[in-house]
């Protein structure tokens, strides 16, 4: 069985560094036998979420439903000031259209988080909150999830990492929420 993983972030600069860490991630996924899809760049535009309005944009509709039929999910979001990006955040807002779900919001499904930031302090406070947003849409973050402190460790346009390990670890948060997936649907 196939699995469908879908990843969430990045920023609207084309080919952010956190979006280059995503693509790493999602490599991972489809190495372990996952089907891939990301939401990112221009599609994170999305309005401030707000409940009460009941027409979403196509873009929204689209993530939307992504999510509804993802085994699994990816978290990836640039630390801005020690924490998730209003881009990134707003778009896991739109993870309420989720809640009357027969599986409410991200209910049971893997979510592999990872913060990229320049610096430390702001990668790890990023990193717990993605996992806090994943408890918080009852989804269960993999053991492993990745701080990436940017000033350390860079991406290319090729999907290369400058650093093997951390290149090693995206993969295998890839492969983790794939693994766990999988096992769920069977």
């Amino acid at each position: 069985m196939t699995v469908s993983i879908v990843g969430i972030g990045g920023s609207t600069r084309p080919d952010s560094q956190s979006g280059r860490a995503m693509r790493l991630v999602l490599a991972g996924a489809e190495q372990a036998g996952a089907k891939v899809s990301a939401v990112t760049g221009a599609d994170l535009e999305l309005p401030f979420y707000d409940p009460s309005i009941t027409e979403r944009p196509a873009a929204a509709v689209s993530m939307i439903e992504l999510l509804r039929a993802a085994d699994g999910v990816v978290f990836v979001s640039p630390g801005y000031h020690g924490t998730v990006s209003g881009l990134v955040k707003n778009a896991l807002d739109y993870i309420e259209e989720l809640r009357t779900d027969d599986r409410p919001y991200l209910d049971g499904r893997a979510i592999g988080c990872v913060a990229v930031a320049a610096g430390w302090q702001a990668s790890v406070n990023t990193l717990n909150a993605l996992r806090s947003i994943a408890h918080a849409t009852r989804g269960w973050p993999t053991p492993l999830g990745a701080a990436v402190n940017s000033i350390e460790v860079g991406f290319d346009a090729s999907g290369g990492c400058t650093d093997d390990r951390v290149a090693a670890n995206l993969a295998m948060i890839g492969a983790q929420v794939t693994e766990f997936a999988t096992r769920r649907a069977a």
